[in-house]
């Protein structure tokens, strides 16, 4: 049996304000699914094409007592159980994500759809803080359709944003994951660093402050484009070459919450990364 997936996510909202926007069907729309009906304390519901399996509501409420909120969810085929619960640590509001029946060889492979769950909740979670804190959040899936696009405006100069797409130091802290990169056509760009990946992804176009292309093998390509205006940046990610018959639902979800950090990363003067410490 696989460990519990655990994800704490820390906001400058207050507890109660959390609390809400995980329990109150007008909040989810805003930041999780396109359909949600909650009426506590029996039922606890959302689906829509954000959502992995979301044709129909798959989940069954166990408990909701003001600080937490438990839920079973239907994926294929097995009934997880998902704990969001909401506390402080050093005066911080935390977030904690807690889910049963995550496999990282799922996420790896595609042969669950269970394997999205890690960058799922990502990518969900980061929307939950912005939505929270009063900011655009920076998109959501659709499980219904193989093409892979985002968009994200950024208030920084695109020589700043094109400079934290490839400076290792920087994309590092973004990201929340060591990540050492070789800035030209033909580089290594290497998750976890170069001399512990045997089998990096490679840079294959790059044009300063406008295009980087990065070549991850069976994932595809992924693209960040970028255009500045009036001291702003207009990125858009988009991804290319993969399998359509099984498109790689868990890496994008974790490209697109790596966006959301970066965003984060140049807006906010005092910034530190969504994720807190387990």
């Amino acid at each position: 049996m696989t460990e519990p997936l655990v994800i704490r996510v820390r906001t400058t909202a207050t507890p109660e304000q959390a609390y809400a926007a995980l329990t109150t069907a007008e909040h989810l729309t805003s930041w999780l699914a396109e359909k949600a009906v909650v009426e506590l304390p029996t039922r606890y519901e959302f689906w829509g094409t954000s959502i992995p399996e979301g044709e129909a509501p798959h989940q069954k409420l166990v408990s909701a007592d003001g600080t937490t909120l438990r839920f079973t969810w239907l994926l294929d085929g097995e009934e997880t159980s998902t704990e969001l619960a909401v506390g402080t640590d050093s005066a911080e509001t935390v977030i904690t994500l807690t889910q049963s029946h995550f496999d990282f060889n799922d996420m790896l492979t595609g042969a669950s759809i269970r394997g999205v769950l890690q960058t799922f909740w990502a990518l969900a979670l980061a929307n939950l803080v912005d939505y929270l804190e009063g900011r655009d959040i920076t998109a959501r899936p659709d499980f219904t359709s193989p093409e892979f696009r985002a968009t994200v405006s950024i208030n920084a100069p695109v020589e700043e944003v094109y400079d934290s797409l490839l400076t290792s130091e920087k994309v590092s802290a973004w990201f929340g994951y060591p990540i050492e990169i070789e800035p030209h056509v033909g580089g290594r760009y290497a998750l976890g660093g170069i001399d512990n990946n045997p089998h990096p992804a490679t840079i294959v176009d790059l044009v300063p402050n406008e295009r980087v292309s990065v070549d991850w093998g069976p994932a595809g390509t992924g693209t960040w484009e970028l255009e500045g205006s009036d001291g702003k940046t207009h990125l858009t990610l988009f991804s290319s070459g993969f399998d359509t018959a099984n498109p790689p639902f868990a890496a994008w979800l974790g490209s697109v919450a790596g966006l959301a950090e970066l965003r984060r990363y140049h807006e906010i003067s005092d910034w530190k990364p969504i994720v807190a410490a387990a």
